[in-house]
């Protein structure tokens, strides 16, 4: 566990690329071999959308990472947070609970407020708007939705009190996680539901792309499919039934036009 923390204290921005990069073409790989669905689109171009999407939020995540490490490094130093208030504990465990706390708010709670606030959920459509889930969705969000990711993230480190090598280590698993359960991949139905008793799997998250409610709000999380279980938001569909998109959107050129995609946020729309 040590060589860990210290690999992640230090990571080099390249090595996290690499990490990017890596899971989106091994589930790209996957998926073409072995697709839960098998669309009629232009893959490439749909890819082009999203990977551009995909830029935007690393643009945001890295001009905002000062804010990020300056907060990691204030609650270690100050002994501020969760995680800095308890009992010395096995590394492992400390690093479990720290894992599973900042899944908690930077991943399952700004989702569920994003559903739920109107202002918040017109920026996370984007999101929702695509009809062809695969791997390169992982990271479909509109510019202002990362900033309100990260902002969460921020808060995340504050209130749990993470050093900075935890928060770098639970990024990486959050990418390979949300390219994981985004992928159009078909897994064995008994894998898939015993895989989603402890992390969130691609069946599981697929039901939240249901283009219709209650389904599109469920299954909120995105490392660990503990916080759907505990606070009653998870949900099962038949993979066979399921229709990917939103209703409110259901017009093909509002999702596959990226300057429309951009605009979505400030359009003066029906809220779905």
């Amino acid at each position: 566990m040590n060589d860990i923390i210290s690999y992640f204290s230090t990571i080099p921005s390249l090595h996290r690329s690499i990490i990017l990069v890596g899971g989106i073409t091994t589930f790209w790989m996957i998926e073409n071999a072995f697709p839960l669905f098998n669309f009629s689109y232009k893959k490439w171009q749909h890819a082009g959308i999203n990977i551009f999407l995909t830029a935007t939020t690393i643009i945001v995540n890295f001009a905002l990472a000062f804010v990020l490490l300056k907060t990691a490094d204030w609650t270690v130093k100050n002994n501020f947070g969760i995680l800095q208030w308890l009992p010395q504990m096995n590394i492992w465990l400390y690093a479990l609970l720290g894992l599973l706390l900042l899944d908690l708010i930077g991943a399952y709670l700004v989702h569920l407020v994003e559903h739920k606030v109107k202002i918040l959920w017109r920026f996370h459509l984007i999101h929702h708007t695509d009809t062809w889930i695969d791997t390169t969705t992982a990271n479909r969000h509109h510019p202002g939705e990362s900033v309100i990711r990260f902002t969460f993230t921020v808060l995340g480190v504050l209130i749990i009190g993470s050093p900075m090598w935890m928060v770098f280590l639970y990024q990486s698993l959050s990418v390979v996680a949300s390219q994981f359960n985004h992928a159009n991949i078909s897994l064995p139905k008994k894998i898939d539901t015993l895989l989603s008793y402890f992390i969130v799997s691609p069946n599981m998250h697929k039901v939240h792309h249901h283009h219709v409610l209650p389904y599109t709000d469920s299954n909120y999380g995105n490392i660990f499919s503990v916080w759907d279980r505990l606070f009653g938001t998870f949900m099962t569909l038949p993979r066979e039934e399921i229709i990917y998109g939103v209703d409110s959107h259901p017009d093909p050129q509002q999702h596959n036009d990226l300057q429309n995609l951009l605009k979505i946020p400030f359009q003066n729309r029906k809220e779905n």
